[in-house]
């Protein structure tokens, strides 16, 4: 196995993983601490190391609000299980499962951002072990990268000492790491020409950032974004703000740094890690996505439908029953103001969908109510097969029974157990049914990262049930739900009115 290897910085040496036939390498820096007059700044490259770096555990996790243990929390009792983990400003490393056993083997390669709203999370997380996959002859990376204020505080100051990189540090980690990735994967038995970035949430939000930035051509040849493309369908003043422009973003940090009582940025980059991290918990910002006409220069989303982000295969999904955007009305009559004002003539077709003639509200938003995460992947399809990019889109939705005490339902990443096979790990009283469905899940993800195509070989020796490419000529996905089947059913009535609405206003736009 190959457990010692060189890197453009140095030897590192991994440790056999739970499998010894994986060899998993932890704690490897890709950039320089992003520490005093780094912070805030684009990520600088790594110093070289004497002797052997020994990648035997994870580095600390960056900058964040400290998770408390709470039963009445699903996510802290689901992942956050340490709170008294490691955490630093130092923060810039990844981490690598491997089957090769030797320099070359031109393996394909899957580099992973994880989720947490741009403003918690690490690599750290158990259900992020990258060894099932690896054991299907992936090379696995795991990056971690700046948070809230850290990653994407902008302020004036900062633009004008470094315009061509003024905002948006975390995703410039990512971009920085991916990069390390290209350079240096071959010494870890690494394809640098077949690599596969995916993610979920915010990190899935994440690959949508990197597709649809102009400075990653040839970075990367396929993409996964799981519950990470989203799009506004009804008002919703309650929704955080994850995109902003640079001016707004910059006003926003002028107000913070009168907030910290500071007057410079080099004050501000004096500051403790901890201290600004508590300030910034206490200010209760929220710190995201930056137009800066550099990394970002537009809503992601919106560059993916105009094709303007790089060409490449793209999985995408979600849970059955996370981020449905409902009305947000409290009567039967607001219900009909909004109707008219966002579909005219068409809003009695709306409300007769709604039933809002003789039903509740509470009856009518209910059928009003889809996923928003659906609505943005149909239009996307559409959008591609507009283009000339001939590029397969393939979606899914995850539906699987989820047991335990709780009684959860598919609720926001609970799919991250099953896609790294990482069920083991769980709480959960997870079954026979619930491994198989992982198995073939890992399968299919593994399959997409090597080819571009999820479609090949259980572990069982079996053919996987067919997954055909999603199109509007065949709006269908696969269903992980009992197993893995293919689902051709018809999108519900009220997401084709829906999309039927904003195909009508781009062609309005378009006319006018």
């Amino acid at each position: 196995m190959l457990r010692v290897t060189k890197v453009e910085n140095g030897i590192v040496q991994g440790l056999p993983a739970a499998d010894p036939r994986i060899t998993s390498y932890k704690g490897i820096p890709f950039a320089a601490p992003p520490v005093g007059e780094n912070r805030w700044r684009a990520p600088q490259p790594a110093k070289d190391w004497e002797g052997v770096l020994k990648a035997h555990e994870f580095a600390p996790i960056s900058m964040q609000v400290r998770q408390e243990l709470d039963d009445n929390n699903i996510y802290t009792r689901e992942w956050a299980v340490e709170p008294d983990i490691a955490m630093d400003e130092d923060c810039l490393y990844l981490n690598i499962w491997t089957p090769a056993k030797h320099v070359g083997e031109n393996l394909p390669v899957y580099v992973w951002y994880f989720g947490g709203g741009l403003q918690v999370g690490h690599t750290a997380e158990m259900e992020f072990d990258g060894e099932r996959i690896a054991r299907r002859g992936i090379v696995v990376v795991t990056i971690n990268y700046r948070l809230n204020v850290f990653g994407f505080l902008c302020h004036p100051e900062i633009t004008a000492e470094a315009p061509e990189a003024p905002a948006n540090f975390g995703h410039l980690d990512q971009q920085a790491a991916t990069r390390w990735v290209k350079r240096n994967i071959a010494a870890f038995g690494g394809d640098p020409n077949n690599m596969t970035i995916g993610g979920q949430s915010a990190g899935g939000g994440s690959v949508m950032s990197q597709l649809a930035s102009p400075q990653n051509e040839g970075l990367f040849q396929k993409a996964i974004v799981q519950s990470g493309i989203f799009t506004k369908l009804y008002p919703d003043p309650g929704m955080p703000k994850f995109w902003s422009r640079l001016g707004d973003a910059e006003q926003e940090g002028v107000t913070f740094f009168e907030y910290l009582g500071v007057s410079s940025l080099e004050e501000a980059r004096q500051l403790d890690a901890v201290y600004l991290r508590d300030k910034a918990v206490e200010y209760r910002g929220f710190w995201g996505t930056v137009e800066d006409g550099k990394f970002n220069v537009g809503v992601p989303f919106e560059l993916f439908l105009q094709r303007k982000c790089w060409n490449v295969p793209v999985m995408f999904g979600h849970t059955s029953s996370e981020f449905f955007s409902t009305p947000n009305v409290d009567s039967l009559d607001e219900l009909k103001r909004m109707a008219v004002n966002l579909f005219g003539e068409d809003a009695g077709a709306y409300l007769e969908l709604c039933s809002a003639e003789s039903g509740s509200i509470e009856e009518a938003k209910k059928k009003a109510s889809v996923s928003g995460i659906e609505y943005a992947i149909r239009i996307a399809v559409q959008a591609g097969a507009d283009s000339e990019a001939d590029v397969p889109l393939y979606y899914y939705q995850f539906d699987a029974e989820i047991p335990g005490w709780d009684h959860p339902g598919t609720f926001h990443s609970v799919d991250l157990w099953f896609f790294f096979e990482t069920l083991a790990k769980c709480w959960r009283p997870f079954v026979g049914k619930h491994y198989d469905l992982a198995r073939q899940m890992c399968n299919y993800w593994a399959n997409f990262i090597r080819t571009g195509d999820p479609n090949g070989l259980d572990s069982t020796g079996e053919e996987l049930p067919r997954w055909d490419p999603c199109t509007p000529e065949a709006p269908y996905g696969m269903l992980f739900a009992d197993r893995a089947e293919f689902s051709r059913e018809q999108p519900g009535e009220m997401m084709r009115f829906l999309l039927e609405q904003y195909f009508k206003k781009q062609e309005q736009s378009l006319l006018r």
